[in-house]
């Protein structure tokens, strides 16, 4: 993880807003980034203070560095970076990832086969970006957890079983294609809807009746 430094001008002045970024290695080989914590204006100081928290690689070197975890409450000789000190009184398990809502999420998703109808429609990019798969993430989080597109980048993706049960990581979350799948629904929206009227008359008998406006 590092910080990243992004500029705006507001009334006049230019401000720098930081932000955590963290790089993650997807199956293709590209690293592709996700941003864990928005900091906002930071001084010199609060600046130096963050890296020291964050440094896990030599700078440059790519060279990982062994740390030593030593109980808050345990007294130590020498006082170092290589050091951290934790409160083992304090650990507990939070938000462990989801599977179950996401398998029947997924489950869903098959039986209304969305899988067939978007994987003819929304066919890999030269890049090889796997839209149906990002769009059908984005169903099955708006599904068992509504929320933006920035939420499932930096959140929520990462808590949940997707990776697993589509059998890929987090390429399927990067912030900027969650946005851009969208518009590339547009076009099979007449489409979509005609499916997903077909397959509730198959599976549960449903009748749709259009009312004229007279």
């Amino acid at each position: 993880m590092f910080l990243r430094c992004s500029t705006r001008k507001k009334d006049g002045k230019e401000h720098a807003y930081w932000g955590l970024v963290e790089n993650r290695r997807v199956a293709d080989g590209r690293v592709v980034q996700r941003h864990v914590l928005y900091l906002g204006e930071i001084n010199d100081s609060q600046q130096v203070a963050w890296r020291r928290t964050i440094e896990i690689f030599d700078q440059g070197e790519n060279i990982a560095r062994t740390v030593a975890l030593v109980p808050a409450e345990r007294e130590i000789e020498q006082d170092s970076q290589a050091i951290v000190r934790i409160r083992v009184d304090a650990i507990e398990l939070r938000r462990p990832r989801q599977w179950g809502g996401c398998w029947l999420a997924c489950e869903l998703y098959h039986q209304l086969e969305l899988e067939q109808f978007f994987n003819q429609r929304l066919t890999p990019s030269c890049k090889g970006t796997r839209w149906d798969l990002i769009l059908q993430a984005l169903v099955c989080y708006r599904l068992l957890d509504p929320g933006s597109e920035w939420h499932l980048h930096r959140e929520w993706f990462l808590r949940s079983a997707m990776a697993d049960l589509l059998g890929s990581d987090f390429s399927l979350a990067e912030s900027h294609k969650l946005y851009r799948v969208h518009d590339l629904l547009l076009t099979h929206k007449a489409e979509l809807f005609s499916h997903l009227q077909q397959r509730w008359k198959d599976l549960f008998g449903a009748r749709f009746e259009v009312l004229s406006m007279t």
